[in-house]
């Protein structure tokens, strides 16, 4: 695995280095700039002049050298903060085994964290707007912005935690480094086809789809919407989902029996009939089955039913399941796109599994993390890194 992490100034890029190297033993892979560093940008590097020393790492002169040598060594696990533009975006987006991490963190915060920075270096710091100018600059001077470099980044994490243990414990338990995310595993494959076959839904009401698989290969797939040869629903072609029958504002699954949409799962089942399912069929579905196509599912010979979204029946149709021995559970994919660390950390405090501040001993502030110590002491982080970062 290759990760590539980019993102604004203080937001917290060299800290999710720091995690992955001593966390996960990644290593380091460094590409020299062939352009000006921006202004700053060398601000930002001379006031976290220890951090850049405790990351020596491989260095490369050419981004075509780099990624040579990440596929030569591809069952291993690397990290850069080298995204310096889009075309080196492009040369490592080749491979299948690269990730590309954004992080920022509110501007306000992010002043703070530099002027810390500038302060403990002896430097002297930039005013706000001065810090907002040059944070525009980064991200959009047409020569060197890195918006566009953002844009395409498949996790966007938003770090608002204040302190270390807690952006450690937020991303262990965000899972960056899970496989899957880089090859999908097979519930994830086929719930995505699911979530594909719903965009063709014609449903004014909700867009459901589903797989029906059997030794992981593709019996059928379905959507819900009008019948062949009906209107479509989102056209006018069912009264009952466009609200003009006399039940009109009636919430889902209300006066369903005037309903003309055939469900996913039914449209899955009538392409598939009893005798192609036979046994050990799994019917994957982006939403949890009512109960009228519970019922159905289990008439057919469903031995798994997975699901992504929840539905408001699905108490109902669990018992169902139950009873005829068809197992039920739900899907959670790795999260992407946008994710706040900062959530993330207290949704871990509220459900009791936050690491705990167990000490301090001079610099170093200890915390238990499950069967992790996280210490807030950069002399011992330089020391673990410095250790398992000799290149090949």
């Amino acid at each position: 695995m290759l990760i590539g992490v980019c993102g604004g100034i203080c937001a917290g890029k060299h800290s999710v280095l720091e995690y992955l190297v001593q966390r996960h033993n990644f290593q380091v892979l460094t590409l020299l700039r062939t352009t000006s560093t921006p202004a700053i940008e060398t601000s930002a590097s001379e006031a976290h002049v220890s951090s850049t020393k405790r990351h020596p790492g491989t260095t490369f002169s050419k981004i075509e050298d780099l990624l040579d040598y990440t596929t030569k060594y591809w069952q291993e696990n690397f990290v850069t903060t080298s995204i310096h533009d889009e075309s080196i975006l492009e040369v490592l987006s080749r491979r299948p085994f690269f990730i590309l991490v954004h992080i920022d963190a509110p501007i306000s915060l992010r002043w703070t964290r530099f002027k810390q920075k500038c302060l403990s270096s002896n430097l002297t710091p930039p005013t706000l707007e001065t810090f907002v100018l040059r944070n525009d600059e980064h991200l959009y001077d047409p020569s060197t912005g890195l918006a566009t470099v953002a844009s395409r980044a498949q996790i966007k994490l938003l770090n608002s935690t204040t302190s270390l243990p807690k952006l450690w414990a937020s991303l262990d338990s965000l899972n960056l480094t899970d496989p899957s995310r880089i090859r999908p595993a097979w519930d994830h494959y086929f719930m995505t086809l699911a979530s594909l076959a719903a965009r063709r839904s014609n449903c004014m009401r909700r867009q459901v789809g589903c797989v029906l698989v059997r030794n992981r290969r593709i019996l059928a797939t379905g959507y819900n919407g009008t019948p062949r040869n009906i209107k479509n629903c989102a056209e006018g072609g069912c009264p009952r989902c466009n609200g003009t029958t006399s039940l009109q504002g009636t919430s889902g699954g209300a006066d369903l029996s005037t309903c003309l949409c055939i469900h996913a799962e039914e449209n899955a089942l009538l392409e598939a009939g009893r005798e192609r399912v036979g046994d050990g069929g799994v019917l994957y579905c982006n939403t949890c089955p009512c109960l009228t196509c519970t019922i159905k599912i289990v008439q057919v010979g469903i031995t798994e039913v997975v699901y992504s979204q929840s539905y408001y029946m699905d108490a109902e149709a669990a018992k169902i399941f139950l009873e005829a021995g068809v197992k039920l559970r739900q899907f959670r994919p790795p999260k992407e796109g946008l994710v706040d660390l900062g959530m993330m950390w207290e949704d871990l405090v509220s459900s009791g599994r936050a690491p705990r501040r167990t000490g301090r001993s001079g610099d170093a502030e200890s915390w238990t993390h499950g069967v992790f110590t996280v210490e807030e002491d950069q002399r011992n982080v330089k020391e673990k890194i410095n250790s398992g970062m000799n290149g090949k």
